[in-house]
């Protein structure tokens, strides 16, 4: 899908391309990618790399277009891995914006809801790939709060349970933190490259927009390492929470079976065919069963002692 945007009070799409508007490309077909390349010359070579859902976060400057590739967060709803990134990327040439991203994030779409509500009367360019970049930023924050939240109610069916469930997704979740920070971190080596292009080719730009979204990339991996280290250590308390109930289980059933066998010792001895003492005695049968009582509460008594129970 392509959507021509234009800045005034807010992105609102328009119906052609005019100078200076966002083309916004969003899972594009194969069709559409060629007529891109086709109109605005666009180098094929990056457009493909974009397809690739592992391509790294970088910046090229090639044929007057300055093109970078950065990692934006994406949530899944049916997937092992709750939350991942995808590449998103930005080319900028004179009077054209284009933004090519194969998979429908929140993040697009929000930012422009945003610039409705800010109420912005003009953002192209350099402006807008910064505005894009603190936007991808402050996604990655807002998906690591409901991992977050997600994580503690994870945690808390973990205290009342033993099964393996609620561990496999503490491991989807630590499988995210993952892929946030390796995509995070290569947006940081990113920004410090596109920081260097831009004090020595750009004219015009808002320093202070940069310095936001350097903070906000700071913040969002920082964010994921802090989350990253607590899950870690969560895993592993857990983990050996459920060994430790499931060694307790084990230690109970096998006082269960210990105290039912004294019954079944004695009376397998009184029930042999041999001569026991009680075989003439009218009261034999109540007294082998006092005396497997007597055996079987000492038993008890013994496993509470020592706490077995």
């Amino acid at each position: 899908m392509v959507d021509f945007l234009v800045c005034d009070s807010g992105f609102a799409s328009i119906e052609n391309w005019i100078p200076k508007c966002w083309i916004r490309v969003t899972a594009p077909t194969q069709d559409e990618l060629a007529q891109l390349q086709k109109k605005y010359d666009v180098p094929i070579e990056f457009i493909k790399d974009i397809e690739d859902v592992e391509e790294r976060p970088r910046i090229e400057v090639e044929e007057g277009w300055l093109m970078t590739l950065l990692r934006v967060p994406y949530k899944i709803e049916e997937s092992n891995s709750p939350f991942s990134t995808v590449p998103f990327g930005i080319m900028i040439k004179g009077d054209v914006f284009l933004t090519i991203c194969h998979y429908q994030t929140d993040m697009s779409s929000d930012f422009v809801r945003y610039t409705l509500r800010k109420n912005i009367k003009e953002l192209t360019g350099i402006d807008l790939l910064l505005s894009l970049y603190l936007s991808s930023s402050v996604w990655y924050l807002k998906y690591l709060k409901q991992m977050n939240q997600q994580i503690k109610q994870a945690e808390n069916q973990l205290e009342e349970s033993i099964r393996n469930e609620e561990l496999h997704q503490l491991m989807r979740f630590e499988k995210s933190l993952v892929y946030f920070i390796t995509s995070l971190r290569g947006n940081e080596v990113l920004l410090a490259r596109l920081k260097k292009y831009l004090k020595t080719n750009a004219s015009t730009f808002d320093d202070d927009l940069l310095d936001e979204v350097e903070i906000e990339l700071q913040q969002a991996y920082t964010t994921a390492n802090i989350y990253s280290d607590i899950l870690a250590g969560t895993m592993d308390a857990y983990a050996s929470i459920i060994s430790n109930n499931l060694n307790v289980i084990m230690k109970q059933l096998t006082s269960v079976s210990i105290i039912l066998m004294i019954p079944t010792v004695v009376a397998s001895m009184y029930g042999m065919n041999v001569p026991n003492s009680l075989e003439g005695n009218q009261y034999g049968f109540w007294i082998i069963c006092l005396f497997s009582a007597f055996l079987s509460l000492f038993g008890i008594w013994m496993f509470k002692r020592h706490k077995f129970f």
